[in-house]
């Protein structure tokens, strides 16, 4: 028996996550009691991303993102949107990185994202690393 949608949150990208154009049903599985990070599984084989609300390591982190991308989401309010960064891990804390350039962007009421290119990234922000940010 499947777990209920509310317990694992499923999403559909909108459009497909660069390098992954057979790959849009994701289930997000929290990893941790405080939901920092997440497991995006695909319902479609055996892809997965580790991500985490690139908040808890960059205060006040908020990419601007295109309107076309706001639309494609069907997103209303700000407050729908849950921005996440994908963790690149590596051999240690000082070795693993998140992308902030290029965050998934969810949309909590109709489970669509995307992986959009904030309008304000620079291209250093693909591999910012964890370990000066952590605060948890």
């Amino acid at each position: 028996m499947s777990a209920p949608t509310t317990d694992i949150p499923t999403i559909r990208f909108v459009r497909p996550i660069p390098g992954f154009p057979e790959l849009r049903d994701f289930a997000l599985v929290r990893l941790d009691d405080d939901g920092v990070l997440c497991e995006l599984r695909s319902l479609d084989g055996d892809t997965h991303f580790l991500v985490a609300p690139p908040q808890v390591f960059v205060e006040g982190y908020a990419p601007q993102v295109a309107e076309d991308a706001i639309a494609a989401l069907e997103l209303d309010a700000a407050d729908d949107a849950v921005v996440l960064g994908v963790v690149t891990v590596g051999k240690s804390l000082a070795a693993s990185t998140i992308n902030l350039a290029a965050p998934i962007v969810v949309n909590v009421r109709s489970r669509l994202a995307a992986q959009v290119l904030a309008d304000d990234a620079d291209s250093d922000a693909v591999r910012t690393p964890l370990a000066p940010l952590a605060t948890v």
